[in-house]
């Protein structure tokens, strides 16, 4: 957006960008706005399969930003820890949706023209690597290639700003708290069904880029698997999404106890400073690992390991506070 030359735009492509640009900040608003709206916009354009994983993952760090307010981290970890993981999640998640949300509208708008509007896509600060791509999705419908575009891309436009920027490291990716959750891998993303079964995998060095593009694959594999998608569809679309863990956990525990609150009643709207908007593309490599499209993924459920490390984290923060009782 900034520093780009509106001037020789028609009145139709002025007024487009003036609406998306409106729709973009209207539903970036939380992590709830974000996760309905990626998953409404798949509802009306099921080829663009990456709106459904960016609302299940969504979900995710909303689980993840409750989970800081609920029962049992404010037992372990202090209020400021607390606050820096939930900027950094909160953060991530708004530069995600403000560089991709764009790109999801602007497709819809040119399946309705039956025209391509990529070339506009420089004016919401996206990068000319996923100009190509809609082009070339535009042409083929290459349906996988446009999702792992989209999670080399999406993955690249939080590298710099959140995971190498000097105050998060210090604050989050460097600290005791972090590296011990990343050690345990009791960070996850998991994809739920109401049969209680829940799909996905462990999280760690998510610090790395390679590994963090390599997990949005090895997920993308496990939510379109022909045998499950169907079960994580319906729950997303029967679920609304509140950011608390009994979202899922009322179906995966017979006797369910609610331990993390709603993303509403724990945090208030945080207002985010738009960013500079440079071109990671222009001076980054796009690597031939990153497209490639053999994805070997294990499509069991996760469900009896989600519980065997919960009650571990339990039992860990159970015998800190003890220990800190008494010392």
């Amino acid at each position: 957006m900034v520093g780009i030359n509106e001037h020789f735009l028609s009145t139709e492509e002025k007024e487009l960008i003036k609406d998306i640009r409106c729709l973009t900040e209207k539903n970036n608003l939380d992590n709830i706005t974000r996760t309905d709206s990626y998953l409404e916009y798949y509802t009306m354009n099921k080829e663009i399969q990456w709106s459904l994983l960016a609302s299940l993952v969504s979900r995710n760090a909303g689980w993840n930003m409750c989970d800081l307010a609920g029962s049992w981290f404010p037992l372990s970890l202090n209020e400021k820890t607390r606050l820096n993981l939930f900027a950094t999640y909160e953060r991530a998640n708004w530069m995600i949706f403000q560089d991709a949300y764009p790109q999801l509208l602007l497709y819809e708008y040119s399946t309705k023209r039956r025209a391509p509007m990529f070339h506009l896509l420089k004016y919401f600060s996206v990068s000319t690597f996923m100009e190509k791509e809609w082009q070339h999705y535009w042409q083929y419908r290459n349906k996988k290639r446009l999702v792992f575009s989209l999670i080399i891309n999406e993955q690249n436009v939080i590298e710099k700003p959140i995971i190498k920027n000097k105050l998060f490291q210090k604050e989050v990716f460097h600290t005791f708290a972090y590296r011990f959750q990343d050690f345990w891998h009791f960070s996850s993303v998991f994809f739920p069904t109401l049969n209680g079964d829940i799909y996905g995998r462990s999280v760690s060095s998510f610090s790395s880029l390679d590994r963090r593009i390599q997990l949005g694959k090895e997920l993308y594999a496990i939510l379109f698997n022909t045998r499950l998608n169907e079960s994580f569809l319906q729950f997303a679309l029967n679920i609304p999404h509140t950011g608390s863990r009994a979202d899922y956990e009322k179906y995966v525990y017979p006797r369910h106890r609610k331990n993390t609150p709603m993303l509403r009643t724990s945090y208030p709207v945080f207002i985010q400073k738009e960013t500079s908007g440079n071109d990671w593309s222009i001076h980054t490599r796009v690597k031939a690992k990153w497209k490639k499209d053999s994805v070997q993924v294990e499509l069991a459920p996760m469900t009896e390991w989600y519980k065997r490390k919960q009650e571990k984290l339990h039992r860990m923060i159970k015998l800190e506070t003890f220990f800190a009782g008494i010392f």
